[in-house]
């Protein structure tokens, strides 16, 4: 994992120019297959717990964020191999070596056709694209959401993604014109899934919350990485290193302190969530303790980013200081829906006993 992990430090400038990851990452990820986390065991994927996935995740994105999030969103999306009917699941992910990518938000629009869907649409946000062979994306049909898995070769991939953050996420606009869609490709995540198991069993969307907070988590202790290697030079006009002064000292000390806490919330959280997923079904209250740590890791991590940012004064505003791009990523991964200001808001709700909507908890 450290060698991944280290692979995607070096190739993180390669991986952002280009704006997809590095060909030679792409193919060690594949390989050791961290595309397919949330793949059932039955379709030659690990079926790991979330807590292992979210912090392969996380060590991953420690050395280059858009490659820790393009393995937990395909981590995510190998979930809804249980959504599908066993064709399906044997279609997409049959092949070992298979991986999708996902946007459930219904940008689409379905009609019925004899044996399945006829979909359209053009989906924002389509991470890892480039490397995948599927897409999940979501549609409207007869006033329902689904989900249909479409092959990336009946799609157009647009060259969108000109972002401040995350570039090597690839996360382009994806258009589907009038694509047919068997029965067995098209899935509900309102529904629930059709495989049983504790994995399963695990909230979905609070799955894919915690797949973005992994991330972020992870580019935050980059970004402290970064900022102690920074540390050891003394900026101009000064006698002493960044790391000599008292102020220096104090920033890290909170920052790492910060961080962590974050992290142990987070996987307290997903810990008791898994629990309850391994004995029957997550209650709410479990469901929205995963958002809430989700939303607070990936906004703490953000915050740790900028105060380091800040702190390393000119050394770090140029085109490729790594902690530039700390900062760039850390911002665009809380701009995320799952994890942005206003994710707040719903477990908020519940803990003051208001009225909530609760079913994409």
């Amino acid at each position: 994992m450290q060698a991944i992990a280290d692979l995607a430090r070096e190739l993180a400038p390669r991986s952002e120019a280009a704006r997809a990851l590095a060909p030679e990452l792409v193919e060690a990820i594949r390989s050791e297959g961290l595309f397919r986390l949330g793949v059932p065991r039955s379709l030659g994927g690990p079926e790991s717990p979330p807590g292992e996935t979210l912090a392969v995740a996380e060590a991953i994105a420690r050395g280059d964020a858009s490659a820790g999030w393009c393995v937990s969103i395909a981590a995510t999306s190998g979930l809804l191999a249980a959504y599908l009917p066993e064709a399906g699941e044997e279609e997409v992910f049959g092949d070992p070596r298979s991986v999708a990518a996902g946007v459930w938000a219904p940008k689409g629009r379905g009609v019925v056709a004899d044996g399945g869907v006829v979909v359209s649409g053009q989906w924002s946000f389509c991470s890892g694209i480039g490397h995948a062979d599927w897409l999940f994306a979501g549609f409207v049909l007869d006033g329902a959401l689904k989900v249909a898995a479409l092959p990336k070769a009946s799609l157009e991939v647009l060259d969108t993604w000109h972002t401040t953050g995350l570039r090597g996420t690839g996360s382009h606009d994806c258009v589907a014109r009038d694509v047919f869609v068997p029965e067995s490709r098209v899935l509900s995540v309102l529904d629930g899934p059709l495989r049983d198991g504790a994995l399963y069993r695990f909230p979905v969307f609070g799955f894919f919350a915690a797949s973005v907070a992994a991330a972020a988590l992870g580019n935050g202790f980059g970004a402290l990485d970064d900022f102690v290697a920074l540390a050891g030079r003394k900026p101009l006009g000064s006698s002493r290193t960044l790391a000599e002064r008292s102020s220096t000292q104090a920033a890290v000390a909170s920052a790492s302190a910060s961080l962590r806490a974050a992290r142990a919330y987070f996987h307290e959280a997903v810990g008791e969530a898994w629990e309850a997923a391994q004995n029957g079904s997550v209650p709410v209250e479990a469901r929205a303790g995963v958002r809430l740590a989700a939303t607070h890791a990936a906004r703490t991590a953000r915050s740790v980013v900028s105060e380091l940012y800040d702190l390393a004064g000119g050394g770090a505003i140029y085109d490729g200081a790594p902690i530039q791009r700390r900062f760039r990523d850390a911002h665009t991964a809380s701009a995320h829906f799952q994890v942005n200001a206003a994710s707040f808001e719903l477990p908020g709700k519940l803990l003051l006993g208001v009225p909530a909507r609760t079913e994409q908890l």
